[in-house]
């Protein structure tokens, strides 16, 4: 492999620059069928016109499967508020316009998100009590239609010299309701350490949509019992004391 750098590290994956490309090259032990649907999540959001960057192959490499696509010059919209934290407020409004902009597509062949949440209720370490809870709080909820990224954080979000933004990442999209995504982008703003942008972001985010906040919050517990499945051991006390929480209102 002749990959200029690497540029991210994440669990069980190194991502590389390489050339004008990017190789996600994944662990060997890494599931054959989950990075197949992850390519094949990413086409299809492709196909939808959302600014993604382009799929050019899947292919192995020294005996582990990797994904080349196209690399995107720029910075992240995570290092743009880091590197100006008085611009916080501006680069909040056009994440969260980012994000509106997916929710008005769709996309009919990915998975659900209700098939998904309820899967990873049933994995969870939770007693069955709660379980039963989450299933029955989940089954109530609306079922709609909507891209739904499922891992929608400034560091996922590239913007060009050009002022053009590209949205990184789709392993974990499904189609399904915008309030959940909503929700979960909330907790990962609070599992990075930001309450302060979290409870921004969530007002903005009803503010843009008129959405009512307490119809994010009911799915609070749902997303977290969800995230829990996957969460660093770190974050698994966080986000269990969520699920608890068995009404905001």
């Amino acid at each position: 492999m002749n990959a200029d750098k690497i540029i991210a590290v994440r669990t069980g994956k190194t991502v590389y620059r390489d050339g004008e490309t990017v190789l996600k090259v994944f662990d060997a032990d890494y599931s054959k069928s989950d990075i197949l649907n992850e390519a094949l999540n990413q086409a299809r959001i492709e196909e939808t016109g959302l600014n993604v960057p382009k799929i050019i192959e899947v292919m192995k490499l020294d005996g582990k499967w990797a994904i080349r696509s196209e690399f995107i010059e720029g910075k992240t919209l995570q290092q743009q508020m880091d590197e100006k934290p008085k611009d916080f407020d501006r680069y909040l409004n056009l994440f969260v316009d980012i994000q509106t902009e997916i929710f008005s597509h769709e996309a009919p062949l990915l998975n659900k998100l209700k098939d998904k949440m309820n899967r990873k209720i049933s994995e969870s370490t939770l007693d069955a009590t709660t379980r039963y809870e989450l299933h029955t709080r989940l089954d109530a909820m609306p079922t709609h239609k909507k891209i739904c990224h499922g891992d929608f954080n400034p560091s996922n979000i590239i913007i060009k010299p050009d002022g053009a933004h590209y949205i990184l990442d789709w392993s974990h999209v499904t189609q399904g309701n915008a309030s959940a995504d909503a929700a979960r982008t909330y907790l990962l703003f609070w599992l990075a350490g930001d309450i302060d942008g979290a409870e921004k972001y969530l007002n903005l985010f009803c503010k843009k949509t008129d959405t009512a906040r307490q119809y994010v919050q009911k799915w609070m517990p749902i997303v977290a019992a969800s995230q829990s499945v996957k969460g660093k051991p770190q974050e698994r006390e966080f986000l269990l004391r969520w699920v608890n929480v068995v009404d905001y209102e």
